[in-house]
């Protein structure tokens, strides 16, 4: 890797947990907001396994998703973040962790769940990264193997989010949806059409899907803050 392919990673990696790299300020109080929502909308049904996804790519679900679990983390909550894009992972690059094994080489037994769970340097926060990139990411979320690993974190975490790909590019998305208690969507202001934002919540409705709010990035503001909305 060159050195300036190097750098530039790390300069993403900064700004993405910026949660932990800058908890004052006015962005890392915004992440907690979101939280404080998603906590608020499980008084009456417990949200343990959230999955956060977005209309297309280039939204920002996964820098979301990413400052979430930090956040919920610190709190001193048990959380794990899963990489469930097995099509272009980047919890590995965001947490600097391997990806040689991964949800997919337990989904393919390849390798145990205990092993391919990873510490990072935040506390209380552990992620399981993709793992190589399989021929049939769909048919590997819809197996039963990803049921019976999913039964198994709960057991383990109090918290289990999940980063998945854009709802209107594959379907891998929607299969995980109504196996979670709750989903965030992310737009962008200025980016995200208004009708790939219904078609997502459509098809995301059509999984019997719960989802609890909508995440606006990019809305210009002097300070530069995320917002969180709900939507039922």
């Amino acid at each position: 890797m060159s050195r300036k392919l190097k750098k530039t990673i790390n300069d993403i990696t900064q700004r993405s947990l910026i949660t932990h790299k800058n908890p004052k300020s006015p962005i890392s109080e915004q992440y907690r907001t979101i939280r404080t929502n998603i906590q608020f909308a499980s008084v009456d049904e417990n949200i343990k396994t959230l999955m956060v996804t977005s209309s297309g790519p280039g939204e920002g679900k996964s820098t979301t998703v990413a400052n979430l679990a930090v956040v919920l983390a610190q709190q001193g909550k048990s959380v794990l973040l899963v990489d469930a894009d097995l099509r272009k992972p980047t919890v590995h690059y965001t947490f600097k962790v391997s990806n040689v094994y991964g949800l997919t080489t337990v989904l393919t037994r390849q390798e145990t769940l205990t092993n391919c769970i990873q510490k990072t340097n935040v506390p209380d926060l552990d992620v399981l990264p993709s793992g190589p990139v399989p021929p049939n990411p769909s048919e590997l979320l819809n197996s039963k193997t990803m049921e019976a690993t999913l039964e198994d974190l709960k057991g383990t975490y109090e918290y289990i989010l999940f980063d998945t790909p854009p709802v209107l590019a594959v379907t891998d998305g929607q299969i995980l949806a109504n196996r979670c208690d709750g989903v965030v969507l992310v737009v962008t202001s200025g980016k995200t059409q208004n009708e790939g934002a219904l078609k997502a919540k459509e098809l995301l409705d059509n999984a019997n899907s719960k989802i609890i709010g909508v995440v606006l990035n990019g809305k210009e503001k002097t300070d530069n803050t995320y917002y969180y909305y709900g939507t039922k």
